[in-house]
């Protein structure tokens, strides 16, 4: 794809100067309002300087993105819950969260000490909710990467993506990767123009989006790949109602953060703890065969979501 180059130099650069912070300004890029600072040029907020301003609650609430039905995760990451309250000799508390901007508005109000994040809320919550990501799903120490699809009934008569103009297309959410920001990015090199040649229909969610296709509700809609696998696999959809018209290039998949202001010697052991976990048989089978969390660095391996982000607003793709 010829615009593919383009977008992956624009993510290096991003790779070698993340936020442009320096030791003078240590404003963290892009953010919306937080008073926090990046001091070391990272990209995420680092923990405030003033100890009375760490938080070292005796109850630490969670959520996990809310890229499908939120009780279907509550009951999946149990034993994980389970094993955090063991860690950490404190009382844990998972909360189904209905949105990626109401599971934003939980960390930033401080409501969430830590969470799981989809792979473009992940930059929103960093800049807008001070969150810093340390973990990813993985196996053998590499995290997983997912693909944006876009899928349409296998009956219908789109072979292209160009096809698509004048119809009705779902995008996930505002802040979604997959679903909004990379389809804003790649899909005109395709010969398709988001807001241009359709007005996307927000879903709400990638389960949404899948099953208002098969529906009928939607004739194209843009999805990520891990979620539309997992949908096939538990029976949810029959891949052979759907067809693929096109696939991007991988990107890193979710996020887990935790909120910038939470005690340092608190946020160490969250991340031994998290560290130290061994994914269940069913949450091996849910996560693609992803064994434990692996160490991710903001800076390096979301380069490619914050160039995707960046041009898609920009309008640069």
């Amino acid at each position: 794809m010829p615009r593919l180059p383009a977008l992956f130099f624009l993510a290096f650069g991003l790779m070698l100067s993340p936020s442009g912070a320096t030791a003078a300004d240590c404003a963290l890029s892009g953010n919306k309002g937080l008073a926090v600072c990046d001091r070391d040029g990272d990209g995420v907020a680092n923990s405030p300087q003033d100890p009375s301003l760490w938080r070292d609650p005796e109850t630490l609430v969670w959520a996990f993105a809310p890229i499908e039905d939120p009780s279907v995760y509550a009951e999946l990451l149990r034993p994980f819950s389970q094993h955090l309250a063991t860690c950490l000799d404190r009382q844990i508390v998972y909360y189904p969260v209905q949105s990626n901007a109401a599971e934003i508005a939980a960390m930033r109000s401080g409501r969430l000490h830590f969470a799981g994040f989809s792979t473009g809320p992940t930059v929103a919550a960093v800049r807008q909710a001070g969150a810093v990501p340390f973990a990813a799903k993985g196996s053998d120490g590499r995290l997983r990467g997912y693909q944006l699809m876009a899928i349409v009934r296998a009956s219908s008569p789109f072979q292209t993506l160009s096809d698509l103009k004048g119809h009705r297309v779902a995008h996930e959410s505002p802040s979604s990767n997959s679903g909004n920001h990379a389809p804003r990015a790649l899909f005109p090199d395709q010969g398709l123009v988001p807001g241009q040649d359709y007005t996307p229909l927000m879903s709400g969610g990638h389960d949404l989006s899948i099953l208002g296709v098969v529906n009928g509700d939607y004739d194209m809609a843009a999805v990520a790949s891990d979620v539309l696998q997992r949908m096939i696999e538990r029976g949810v959809v029959d891949e052979a109602d759907l067809r693929i018209l096109y696939e991007s290039p991988p990107f890193p998949t979710s996020s887990f953060a935790y909120a910038h202001d939470l005690a340092p010697a608190l946020a160490d052991r969250l991340k031994r703890c998290f560290f130290s976990f061994r994914f269940t048989p069913q949450m091996q089978a849910a996560f693609h065969g992803d064994e434990a969390f692996v160490p991710i660095r903001y800076d390096k391996d979301w380069a490619v979501v914050r160039a995707v982000i960046e041009g898609s607003q920009a309008g640069t793709f």
